[in-house]
């Protein structure tokens, strides 16, 4: 199992970072946490149900004012990045720059349009959200600076308005198309709660999982394959297309039974996609129906056919994830597994797991050993409940 080092921890390292850097104690200090999708994947971006929570990790930003004759400028640095940045808010043109900077950027030109006064500012990230692992270290990043100015500037941002800004600025600045999904959870989060969150209406229900016999148990495959940042935007602009044919708003709209009466005229992708999406909306509000009623075993049966609907129809798995979710198939209920899948975009990342808590151990080192013996790869462990999401610290 992967220690997980506490938000306290995160924050005492990022204070003290902070002054190596600056030769100053920060004056603000503000968190986001990254998420988990237990279930509901590629959902969010066609008006569906997605059933997400935070995690116990942390975007952690600290920072200080700078001169007034610096006014304007912003120096940014990260514990995991070398190289610092600098950048002006006249360097603010939307667009990618292919920098994870881009993410600061957006939320700061964000922030500017709402009208929000904003200092020259040094600023230092600390993160334990893994990087390209599905668990959204870039809306962590976002939501996290977003708070950290309603610190500076003593302007809250109410939190649909915050989620939504910081979505614009992955779109129009990181060149990311995605759905409302990680903000959301990201600003919103609560600790001990699911979230079943209404992609189209927006609105939110918060499902207990507070059982203490119950972990979700997330495994880090340490794969990325580069075919992730093109088709997103492609299975995106697939389920338009195939809603479009079904002669629906969004895939949302649409039913099993337009689908078999449109088969004939979509080409076989687009069943395919629409197939997904269609049946996962409703694997995700059955799930959220069973979380609530403790039914673990009706949970886990939707997970493994979610992976299933992901890997066949919507082609996002690869054989890592595959690997991992056959390997908690196999140690099954007996061994405390009741369900597991892969989440986030796909193609490498992660799989999310719901077992029991008193077999995590074992678990996880059958699940490790196994893994790496038929990888060469060794895949990173750590367990998480449900979290609560964005706040300032100092």
């Amino acid at each position: 199992m992967d220690e997980t080092a506490s938000l306290e921890q995160l924050v005492q390292r990022a204070k003290s970072r902070f002054e190596e850097r600056y030769s100053r104690p920060p004056q603000w200090l503000a968190a986001a946490p990254g998420r988990v999708n237990l279930i509901g994947e590629h959902t969010d971006y066609n008006g569906g149900f997605v059933l997400p929570m935070a995690i116990e990790r942390y975007c952690v930003i600290a920072a200080s004012a700078t001169a007034p004759a610096t006014a304007g400028r912003f120096r940014l640095a990260s514990t995991s990045v070398t190289e610092p940045l600098e950048f002006t808010t006249a360097d603010l043109s939307p667009g990618s720059t292919e920098h994870w900077s881009d993410y600061v950027r957006g939320v700061v030109a964000g922030c500017l349009t709402r009208g929000m006064q904003l200092p020259g500012l040094d600023l230092l990230v600390e993160s334990s959200v893994p990087l390209g692992g599905g668990l959204s270290s870039s809306a962590a990043l976002e939501v996290a600076t977003a708070t950290l100015l309603e610190a500076v500037t003593g302007q809250e941002i109410p939190p649909l308005e915050k989620a939504l800004l910081c979505q614009q600025a992955e779109h129009k600045y990181a060149g990311m198309p995605c759905g409302i999904m990680d903000q959301f959870s990201s600003v919103m989060g609560k600790q001990d709660r699911l979230m079943l969150l209404d992609c189209r209406s927006l609105e939110v229900s918060h499902i207990h999982l507070d059982d203490s016999a119950v972990t979700v148990l997330i495994v880090n495959s340490n794969v990325k394959h580069e075919l992730t940042g093109s088709e997103y935007p492609t299975r995106r602009a697939q389920c338009q297309e195939a809603a479009t044919l079904l002669q629906v708003p969004e895939l949302r709209d649409a039913t099993m039974a337009d689908l078999s009466r449109f088969a004939s005229e979509l080409e076989p992708v687009h069943v395919q996609r629409a197939r997904h999406v269609i049946s996962e909306i409703e694997r995700t509000q059955k799930a959220a129906a069973a979380i609530s009623q403790r039914d673990w075993k009706s949970v886990g049966t939707l997970m493994y056919a979610s992976h299933e609907s992901l890997r066949g129809d919507y082609e996002v798995s690869c054989d890592e994830l595959d690997l991992l979710v056959e390997l908690m198939h196999e140690i099954g209920y007996d061994g405390g597994v009741w369900g597991s899948r892969m989440t986030g975009g796909g193609f490498g990342g992660c799989t999310v797991s719901l077992v029991r808590t008193d077999s995590v151990p074992s678990i996880a080192e059958r699940v490790f050993r196994q893994y790496e013996d038929r990888t060469g790869i060794r895949p990173t462990i750590f367990s998480s409940r449900p979290a609560q999401g964005a706040r300032v610290l100092r």
